[in-house]
């Protein structure tokens, strides 16, 4: 039974109204593969039928339609460059602004926790005579949190940006799977977090890192997310975005520091745009 256009607008608007989300015409195909074992685990014999039951389902199912619907693509140390800066110009300031004392680092849209144990390794690898340091990582999913917190991976994961030596110093091989050591683990906070509600109460932030998110809001919840971080920044705070995602045209608060070959924003207040 194919999904019928009424039915992909039910879906369309649920994650919209849940998550921020938009999901543009030609997206029916995602819907579907991302909605299929869904409907093969409900019993149902299509995503038509799994759509139908919707309106009336359980505040879990709904749940889970939407966050199917994340987009959770990631990697150790994705892209590179960024944790160029982080290690090179970011974090050596953030520490020297605290007098050495700590640091308070955000992933934002964690996924299955590639970027905030890279956070860690980057920390402990570089800067191991801080003491007090907070990692912490969010997500919509529930699901993808729960694989992050426990730190398994796959052997395709951890070739993907981890290079030998790390995997060698924080991970031991289980199996089929590489674990984190526990040591590293407990370095990262894991919690649920709906980057388009209001948000609980978090500490200032040296540095946040809401890559390849902002892509997937529409232009008011875009402004109202670069708003709540601008609150959450420690002074001298950054914001890194994803290499498509820029604040020009949404606010005029922020202006972007080019280090090397990538680029990261500060509150425009914190000084004149380089």
């Amino acid at each position: 039974m194919a999904l019928r256009p009424e039915a992909f607008d039910y879906v369309r608007q649920l994650v919209r109204a849940e998550s921020a989300i938009s999901l543009h015409d030609g997206k029916e195909y995602l819907v579907e593969a991302r909605l299929a074992p869904i409907a093969e685990r409900e019993g149902l014999a299509s995503v038509a039928a799994l759509v139908d039951r919707l309106p009336g389902a359980t505040v879990s199912l709904r749940d889970d339609v939407v966050q199917a619907m994340t987009t959770n693509e990631t990697s150790f140390f994705r892209d590179v460059h960024p944790f160029e800066a982080l290690r090179d110009e970011v974090l050596p300031a953030a520490v020297a602004a605290s007098g050495g004392r700590r640091l308070r680092l955000w992933s934002a849209a964690a996924s299955t926790g590639q970027e905030a144990y890279s956070l860690a390794m980057l920390v402990q690898g570089h800067f191991p005579q801080v003491a007090d340091v907070t990692i912490l990582a969010t997500d919509l999913s529930r699901d993808v949190l729960a694989r992050a917190a426990a730190g398994r991976f796959t052997q395709m994961e951890v070739n993907r940006g981890l290079p030998a030596a790390l995997l060698v110093r924080h991970f031991q091989r289980v199996g089929a799977e590489y674990v984190v050591n526990e040591p590293l683990r407990r370095r990262v906070e894991f919690r649920q977090l709906n980057l388009s509600r209001p948000w609980p109460s978090l500490p200032q932030m040296d540095v946040v890192l809401l890559r390849n998110v902002l892509i997937y809001f529409d232009a008011p919840v875009k402004r109202q997310v670069l708003s709540q971080v601008s609150r959450v920044l420690a002074p001298g705070g950054v914001l890194f975005l994803g290499g498509a995602e820029t604040t020009y045209g949404l606010d005029d608060g922020w202006e972007r520091v080019q280090v090397g070959r990538t680029s990261f924003y500060r509150p425009a207040a914190a000084g004149g745009a380089q």
